[in-house]
């Protein structure tokens, strides 16, 4: 497990009176971390990264009085192509976050096809793309870099594992370190494992 610059996780867990560990940030979902990552990013002046809206075509509203609308019907416009993107040091970050309940792995299943081609793109023209995975049950949160995910998902498609091991994602991604106003601080890790390093584990 690799905590960047060496430092753990310290914030929103503790011990309470019986020495049990106690995760205070329970049942915030991932989504809603991000965010509010983000807005602390965007306040700060660190970076500008935003959850991309997915776009609808409404074909029904209702107006039950003159001041409001209600939407009666309505259909996504196209598939999404992952959940955010934005500005980091001149870097355009571009990921997708998942959460699964599952303990032992990551289901490949929780991704698509055209998910797969957009992360592709992205890191063809050299953008930088990863999948945030969250374990839910032990709130570990952990960054994936999409070029170590393209393997996974081709070996699937050639008779392989459907999914990814949850070793498997702790020994080769990055655990992201919680604090209490960067919730999931995945900046941190960009930093180190992207900025200082030059590039992923296996290279940009």
């Amino acid at each position: 497990m690799q905590y960047p610059n060496g430092r753990k996780s310290s914030a929103f867990t503790k011990l309470n009176h019986t020495g049990q560990t106690v995760y205070s940030n329970r049942g915030m979902s991932l989504e809603d971390d991000i965010n509010d990552t983000n807005q602390y990013y965007l306040t700060h002046d660190i970076a500008i990264i935003h959850k991309k809206p997915t776009p609808v075509q409404i074909v029904h509203v209702d107006y039950p009085k003159r001041s409001a609308a209600v939407i009666k019907e309505a259909y996504f416009k196209q598939a999404s192509t992952t959940d955010y993107n934005g500005l980091y040091k001149g870097e355009h970050i571009d990921f997708e976050a998942k959460e699964t309940k599952n303990k032992q792995s990551f289901p490949l299943s929780n991704i698509h096809q055209h998910q797969i081609d957009h992360m592709k793109q992205i890191v063809h023209h050299g953008g930088i793309c990863f999948l945030l995975i969250r374990f839910s049950l032990s709130q570990e949160t952990f960054l994936f870099p999409a070029e170590m995910l393209f393997s996974y998902w081709e070996q699937q498609n050639n008779g392989g594992r459907k999914s990814i091991r949850y070793e498997t994602v702790k020994k080769r991604g990055y655990i992201i370190p919680i604090r209490y106003q960067a919730k999931v601080d995945y900046l941190a890790v960009i930093d180190q494992y992207y900025m200082e390093n030059g590039g992923t584990k296996n290279g940009r």
